[in-house]
């Protein structure tokens, strides 16, 4: 089953915030990862490195319009010709030409020196029925469907499956004002999925000024409508909000283990659990994902079955390209050569009675994240080597980077890259040996304008009018003779680097004036 879900939650062996009794299921009776990340905190690039066991950028997944080909063979696609039942329900969304124009433009322009609100004010919101459960219909649906096929496959079969659950949840709600390309920055729940959520307990996140943030950041928090004045009490809203979400998740999740209870196969079938990013709720005053912070990049991952350790807890650092070796490995199908994942099953059935199981040739430990979408302007690299987190950005010359301590600043306040050089050093030659990144961020670049000037040429003359309503239409429509001339500009640039407009403080920038059976169960956005 595959959510959307800051994979923090799941890791604290006592949880007060907020109750998840089917998920701390799955961890009383499996394992769970502390440390796993997404290859990109967005959802098509991000379950696109899930389904193929690449890179971002070895499969040029770069936005949430370009991802996988249709063709593409992934992982289920593979144990399927081995003889595997398949089945996919719920949101896949790996898959090239999917999202709004406006996510995509967006994604585009990013280059271009000019600072739009591209998301609505986040906001939460609360369901009058106080009884009212199911949330996110389309999501209950989906699993009602998946139940449904799993008590016919118990019942007519005895071939191994592997079935595929897709969830929105627990994923903001759309925000109508933003236009017909409207985002999503609403938190919706109802008095019974709120009441599982300990408000004393939510934490209110800290914040630096908004002229100390790191420029990408800026450019972040303004286009995802965050740099205005909150209050205390709607930041808290929001993140216990978000938090009754999960809890709707989790919800569905008990679904899931009901059917296989009832059916006889929850002692004899895998059960798999995570996500393709998390989601900030505020934190460092953003909401959403697009971001190398833990509360983006961080996400859960529990696993199930049949040898697998109760109450196992591994704090080897993964990532999701490593679920395409795991299931193909669970399944007894052979893995391709040249991925990018390695295999869980080796860290999961290995004795030891420590968190970190040593041996690098279980498991290298550390993650590689990228993100080249909207949202953010400018490439984004972040490797996770022990207690260290690295975030290098565009070509590594023009922004500056980040590095932080893990073990002793956990909020990700404290940017330490200027007190140690020799670790920023010795962090960027591993980044470099794993991805060329001022070479990505250069293709990346290009595509983008290539991108824009061709849908630039296919809308024709009636491009002014489309560009102007797009989800930024409030702040466009203040200047947009402006805002046309900025990309013009942008397009007739001939430079063949990453643009020097990194960052909200730059002064180019000018905002707007105002048994072998296994299931999967993916939160996804």
């Amino acid at each position: 089953m595959l959510g959307f879900e800051d994979g923090r939650l799941t890791i604290a062996t006592e949880n007060p915030l907020v109750d998840l009794p089917n998920l701390n299921f799955l961890k009383q009776h499996g394992a769970v990862f502390l440390n796993a990340y997404t290859n990109s905190p967005i959802c098509c690039p991000s379950r696109a490195a899930m389904w193929s066991g690449l890179f971002p950028h070895l499969t040029e997944s770069w936005n949430n319009y370009k991802c996988l080909d249709p063709d593409y063979p992934t992982w289920m696609d593979l144990v399927k010709e081995k003889g595997y039942v398949t089945q996919k329900f719920g949101k896949q969304d790996y898959k090239s030409g999917s999202h709004s124009l406006s996510n995509r433009v967006e994604a585009w322009t990013r280059d271009v020196p000019f600072l739009l609100r591209q998301e609505g004010r986040p906001m939460a919101s609360l369901i009058a029925n106080k009884t009212q459960t199911r949330i996110m219909q389309e999501d209950w649906k989906n699993a009602d469907l998946a139940t449904s096929w799993l008590s016919q496959q118990a019942a007519n079969s005895s071939q191994p499956f592997f079935l595929y659950l897709g969830l929105n949840l627990p994923h903001p709600y759309p925000s109508v004002i933003m236009g017909e390309n409207f985002g999503s920055s609403t938190f919706l729940t109802s008095p019974y999925w709120l009441q599982k959520v300990s408000y004393k307990d939510v934490a209110i996140p800290k914040w630096l000024p908004l002229r100390a943030m790191h420029p990408v950041d800026y450019y972040s928090s303004y286009t995802k409508n965050c740099t205005s004045n909150f209050t205390i009490q709607e930041i808290c809203d929001i993140r216990a909000y978000y938090y009754a979400m999960c809890a709707e998740t989790d919800g569905i999740m008990g679904e899931i283990l009901s059917a296989l209870s009832d059916t006889g196969l929850l002692n004899t079938t895998y059960v798999l659990f995570t996500s393709d990013h998390g989601e900030l709720a505020m934190e460092h005053r953003q909401f959403y994902k697009m971001s190398m912070y833990e509360g983006s990049s961080h996400v859960p991952l529990l696993i199930m079955g049949p040898n697998i350790q109760h109450g196992k807890r591994v704090s080897n650092i993964v990532s999701l390209v490593d679920l395409y070796p795991t299931m193909l490995e669970i399944a007894g199908v052979s893995t391709p050569h040249r991925i990018s994942g390695f295999s869980l099953l080796p860290l999961l059935y290995v004795n030891s009675n420590n968190d970190i199981i040593s041996g690098h040739e279980l498991h290298p430990n550390w993650a590689l994240s990228q993100f080249h979408g909207s949202d953010a302007n400018a490439s984004t690299y972040m490797l996770r080597v022990n207690d260290w987190k690295f975030i290098a950005y565009s070509d590594g010359d023009s922004v500056p980077p980040q590095l932080f301590d893990l073990t002793k600043d956990r909020d990700e306040l404290d940017n330490v890259a200027a007190q140690f050089p020799e670790i920023v050093c010795s962090m960027e030659k591993k980044l470099r040996s794993i991805v060329d990144y001022k070479q990505v961020s250069s293709v990346v670049h290009q595509y983008n304008k290539q991108s824009f000037a061709n849908w630039k040429e296919s809308v024709g003359s009636n491009y002014t009018n489309v560009i102007s309503n797009l989800r930024w239409h409030l702040d466009w429509s203040l200047r947009p003779k402006a805002y046309e001339l900025a990309i013009e500009r942008w397009l007739k640039n001939k430079r063949n680097g990453i643009s020097k407009s990194t960052g909200g403080m730059s002064r180019k920038i000018f905002p707007a004036k105002r048994n072998k059976h296994c299931i999967k169960i993916n939160m996804l956005q």
